[in-house]
């Protein structure tokens, strides 16, 4: 199979490692021809570029491929997309993220190539302005008609995208977002080895949140619980796993609660440092305003510890209240502090959430898996394709 995926930049970010993941596994354990086309990684999260072009697969750099709307830029990214999947000639074209989803359909169609685009999470979303969230609605309508099937991290995204409009349901697959689950199962590092690092001393607890420190990430709503959380359980200790923008804002909000000797900032972790993190803490917060389905819920899941999360995008589909972890309604910082304090309080009950969540999730949440069943729909798609670009039989039949 001969594959071009597209991505708008190579960050250190969930959209990201699972697309490289697909990327490797395609070409290693499937031999397809595989090419990533990306945008320059800009930004302070950190890149991954570098593993990419270290994978044996063709990496292309599309400098115009940027996450900001600039008109004239973005339809020169078009044209050198165009361009580039001209000249790869791919059997199919997969999009990931919101510009490169857009510009990439289009750019597939321009060649007459057919497009597969995944929904890591909405492009539209809670904390945008109206008149943004109707433009991405409208503009992922328009890029539907270009697509031959949707794959969503979450059933989540398959629902809220058919109830914007943007296309109907059986044109959407889940297939979770897969990472390698086996340094979970066995971290490199004893857990009292980490804590120590992190100063952390004996008989205390530790509420981890792993996430880059941008908005809509709810590090505003942890520190809204934070204070109830230490009135309760004094031995209470938070580590932040992550950098970013809002790094000495929240220094500061942190010192303004008189608990900056309660929190530590590991700053910019590199994905495969997370694996040896995560046994250093009794439970692992995740408290963002808008997600496809964050991997950190899994990940700490499989890595045996209990997770508390917003009620947002996908996070229910692992989350199960008694069962895995606990939910709080979007921004109820007294109810994230509520299941916080729940978990804190009984070693016993965090113990068996940790190991259900492992023995529910290990198998779903393989990469192997993942890329075994985005290779089943790029075969569908492929041996399917009697419509012409931009027709659907759904689109007919409605």
């Amino acid at each position: 199979m001969n594959v071009a995926h597209v991505i708008t930049r190579l960050i250190v970010g969930g959209a990201q490692e699972n697309t490289l993941l697909t990327c490797e596994e395609q070409h290693r354990a499937y031999g397809d021809r595989v090419a990533l086309i990306t945008g320059p990684p800009l930004g302070p999260e950190g890149s991954l570029l570098e593993r990419a072009q270290a994978a044996g697969f063709k990496v292309i750099v599309v400098d115009e491929l940027r996450r900001s709307i600039h008109p004239w830029r973005d339809w020169r990214a078009w044209r050198r997309l165009a361009s580039e999947l001209a000249a790869l000639r791919p059997d199919i074209v997969h999009t990931h993220s919101s510009k490169a989803g857009i510009l990439g359909r289009a750019a597939a169609e321009r060649v007459g190539l057919p497009a597969v685009h995944t929904i890591h999470g909405a492009a539209f979303h809670y904390g945008q302005s109206r008149l943004a969230y109707e433009a991405f609605r409208r503009a992922e309508r328009w890029a539907a008609r270009r697509t031959a099937h949707f794959i969503s991290v979450a059933d989540a995204m398959t629902s809220e995208y058919a109830t914007a409009g943007v296309a109907a349901p059986e044109r959407f697959t889940t297939v979770y977002s897969g990472f390698d689950v086996e340094p979970f199962l066995n971290p490199p590092a004893p857990p009292i080895d980490v804590r120590r690092g992190w100063g952390i001393r004996d008989g205390e607890l530790v509420v981890g949140k792993i996430a880059r420190l941008f908005p809509l990430k709810g590090h505003d709503e942890l520190l809204r619980a934070a204070p109830e959380i230490v009135r309760r359980c004094p031995n209470v200790r938070f580590v932040l796993v992550g950098d970013g923008i809002l790094r000495q804002s929240l220094e500061r909000e942190i010192a303004a609660l008189g608990l900056t000797d309660r929190f530590h900032f590991t700053g910019l972790v590199r994905p495969e440092q997370i694996p040896g993190l995560i046994p250093g803490m009794d439970v692992v917060v995740h408290a963002s305003q808008w997600e496809g389905l964050a991997r950190v819920l899994p990940q700490a899941l499989i890595a045996g510890r209990p997770v508390v999360s917003f009620d947002v995008g996908g996070a229910r589909e692992v989350v199960l209240p008694g069962v895995t972890g606990e939910l709080a309604p979007l921004n109820d910082a007294a109810g994230l502090a509520e299941g916080v304090l729940r978990l804190l309080g009984d070693a016993d009950l965090r113990t068996r959430l940790g190991e259900e969540g492992r023995r529910r999730f290990t198998d779903t949440f393989r990469y192997q898996t993942m890329t075994r069943r985005i290779r089943e729909i790029h075969a569908n798609v492929l041996e399917g394709r009697r419509t012409a670009p931009g027709e659907h039989p759904a689109d007919r039949a409605g």
